[in-house]
């Protein structure tokens, strides 16, 4: 059988060729093209570009190993098509959306964190504090609740932030007796 004059096998792998580029090409541009798909979910350029190639490929494919009818290997192709990419769109790309965590984080969003003096903060002055998160390891500068002196080593916690300056005291931790 033939399509626009070319052979199907050959339709099929220039359909591949040309989706398999496009793939490629979105995965590097996809933030301009990022709210395209938000009304609808198979409207999605990664969701349309995974079935344009899944159709070519199983097409492709079937068409050199099998004998069947080209009309059969279409409607199979297209079956096999939805089928993957309902998967795909499922067990892949929405808990990738879902899973989109940011490292950022703000001075105000540390407030009531337990952290630790590694300068002495002096009475009326400043010392420097560092806080454990899962962002890794963070230093700031750090004042007394109540100008007292803290020493190195101590543990302190975050009452607030102002303009930049954590204002900490120290961390005595609950006991059950």
């Amino acid at each position: 059988m033939e399509l626009f004059g070319m052979p199907i096998v050959q339709v099929y792998l220039t359909v591949l060729i040309i989706a398999g580029l496009a793939t490629i090409l979105y995965i590097f541009f996809s933030d301009i093209a990022e709210g395209i798909g938000e009304g609808s979910p198979f409207l999605d350029p990664a969701v349309i570009l995974a079935f344009i190639t899944f159709t070519a490929a199983i097409g492709y494919i079937l068409e050199l190993v099998t004998g069947w009818n080209h009309s059969l290997i279409l409607v199979v192709s297209l079956v096999g098509a939805i089928l993957l990419d309902v998967l795909l769109y499922f067990f892949v790309l929405l808990p990738l959306k879902s899973a989109e965590v940011s490292m950022t984080y703000t001075d105000e969003s540390l407030t009531g964190q337990v952290g630790k003096v590694i300068v002495p903060i002096p009475v009326d002055g400043f010392g420097e504090i560092i806080i454990e998160t899962v962002n890794g390891i963070i230093n700031k500068r750090a004042a007394g609740y109540e100008n007292e002196p803290i020493e190195y080593g101590k543990e302190v916690l975050v009452i607030e932030v102002k303009e930049g300056t954590f204002i900490v005291k120290e961390y005595e931790p609950f006991r059950f007796s």
